[in-house]
C-alpha cells in the first residue's frame, strides 16, 4: 500500500508511523498540509504536497493525519475540504475529516457528547466578558478557561477569583476569541488517557499532575500504565462513536463521587508517552488497522 502521512518531517509521531509503515513493506511518503492543492481531474481530486516532491505525483491509498498547522480561516476550511474530497474518492483517512472537524472544536465535541448522555463537566461558552463573569459564578466561582482550539493543555487557566477572572476574560474578548468555561472538577490529581483504535480499547495511561491540577505530560505530568475500568471503557467507546473518530485519545477524570467525567476527545492523539508507559507499539497497530481497509 501507499500510506501517506500528513506531518512534520522532523516530528516524532510522523517518523514513527513512517518507520512502522516502511517496516511492513509499504510506501510511506510525508505530506505537507500547506502544500496540498486540488485538481478535480486527478484520481483523488488532490495534488499531494510532499516534503521532498518526487518527479511523479503520488496518489496514496490511505492517509494518516498527524498535524493541523495554523492558517487563515480560508486555508483551514480548504484543507479540511481537501480531506473530504480525497475521502469521497476512496482514500482511507485516519481520522475522517468530519471527525477531525468535531474534535478540533472543543465546544462541538462537548455538546455532542452531552447530547449522547456522556457525562461532561458543566460547560458555558460566551463571546463577551461580562456574560462570562456571570457564568463563572454559576459554575461555582471556580472554572477552567480553555482555548476553543488547542491541545496539550496549552492556554488553559484556572479562575477562582472574580478580579483575576475579569482580567483574563476581558483579554480573551479583546483578542476576538471565544470564552470557553468549564467547571473545575475536583479530582485525585490524575486523569486517564484511553487510546481507542477501530472501536477497540488499546489500553489506558494514568497521567499524574505531580500536585498540579493540570495533568498533561507536555505540562510536566508523569505517566504509567493503568487498566481501563469498565465504565471508563464504555464512555471512551461511546465518545469515539459520537465523534466518528477511528483512532482517538479520550481523556477522563474521576470526580469526588468516584464517577468518570469526559474531558476531551483527541482526533490527532499523541502516543509517545503512552508507548513509553505501556510498552505498546502504537504506530504498528495503526498501520495494521489501515491494512484492514476499514473506513
Amino acid at each position: 500500500m501507499n500510506i501517506g502521512i500528513i506531518g512534520d518531517s522532523t516530528g516524532w509521531h510522523a517518523l514513527r508511523l513512517q518507520g512502522a509503515a516502511l517496516a511492513r513493506g509499504h510506501l510511506a511518503p510525508l505530506f505537507d498540509f500547506r502544500r496540498l492543492a486540488s485538481d478535480l481531474e486527478k484520481p483523488s481530486g488532490v495534488l499531494w504536497g510532499l516534503e521532498n516532491p518526487p518527479t511523479q505525483p503520488v496518489q496514496p491509498d490511505a492517509v494518516l493525519v498527524r498535524t493541523m498547522p495554523a492558517g487563515s480561516l480560508e486555508q483551514v476550511i480548504f484543507r479540511m475540504d481537501l480531506l473530504g474530497v480525497a475521502h469521497r474518492h476512496g482514500v482511507q483517512l485516519v481520522n475522517p475529516p468530519k471527525s477531525l472537524e468535531v474534535c478540533i472544536d472543543k465546544f462541538l465535541t462537548t455538546a455532542l457528547c452531552q447530547d449522547a448522555g456522556i457525562a461532561v463537566p458543566r460547560t458555558m461558552v460566551f463571546q463577551e466578558a461580562h456574560q462570562a463573569l456571570d457564568g463563572l459564578q454559576k459554575l461555582g466561582g471556580d472554572a477552567i478557561v480553555k482555548p476553543l482550539f488547542g491541545s496539550e493543555g496549552r492556554g488553559m487557566v484556572r479562575i477562582s477569583d472574580p478580579d483575576t477572572g475579569w482580567r483574563v476574560l476581558s483579554a480573551i474578548e479583546r483578542m476576538g476569541q471565544v470564552i470557553y468555561l468549564q467547571e473545575f472538577v475536583e479530582h485525585p490529581g490524575w486523569d486517564l488517557r484511553v487510546l481507542v483504535l477501530g472501536g477497540k480499547i488499546l489500553g489506558g495511561m494514568k497521567r499524574d499532575g505531580r500536585g498540579h491540577w493540570r495533568t498533561n505530560i507536555s505540562q510536566g505530568g508523569c505517566a504509567e500504565p493503568f487498566p481501563v475500568p469498565e465504565q471508563a471503557a464504555s464512555m471512551a467507546l461511546a465518545a469515539t462513536k459520537v465523534t466518528g473518530v477511528i483512532f482517538g485519545g479520550i481523556d477522563l477524570l474521576l470526580d469526588a463521587e468516584g464517577n468518570w467525567i469526559l474531558i476531551e476527545v483527541n482526533g490527532v492523539p499523541g502516543f509517545r508517552a503512552f508507548s513509553k508507559a505501556t510498552g505498546m507499539d502504537i504506530a504498528t497497530k495503526v498501520i495494521q488497522h489501515i491494512e484492514g481497509g476499514q473506513r
